[in-house]
């Protein structure tokens, strides 16, 4: 027997050579799949399939026909930026607050617990 467990003089069997066409779509169609899909009753793996087309030809296309991703200036990312800081700030402070309460509620419970169980007269708890 030879490597792939054929026995020696026997012809492996060839896989058999499918060769698919590519499938070409036109434009008609590729805006009208990403107008669908810009709409969002499915979601994009069904729609795919919905189509016959791949999820990625879907993406592409969406790259291509679709609304341009809008760019947003330096002031407007600077504004978004000190909003961003000024609730991290918040939330810090709000986050030192609620930790300070716990430490006191913390703190009573121990000396509730030293109280209640304060040693008897031979040095075990009463």
């Amino acid at each position: 027997m030879d490597r792939e467990g054929q026995r020696l003089g026997q012809e492996r069997p060839k896989p058999m050579e499918t060769k698919t066409k590519r499938r070409t779509f036109d434009e008609a169609f590729k805006r009208e799949a990403v107008a669908l899909m810009r709409q969002g009753g499915k979601p994009l793996n069904q729609l795919a399939t919905d189509l016959g087309v791949s999820p990625k030809s879907l993406r592409d296309w969406k790259k291509l026909y679709g609304p341009p991703v809008p760019v947003r200036s330096s002031e407007a990312l600077e504004i978004e930026l000190r909003a961003l800081r000024r609730e991290n700030e918040r939330l810090r402070t709000q986050r030192s607050r609620e930790n300070e309460r716990l430490r006191t509620q913390r703190d009573i419970l121990k000396k509730t617990l030293g109280i209640l169980v304060e040693p008897g007269p031979n040095g075990l708890p009463a």
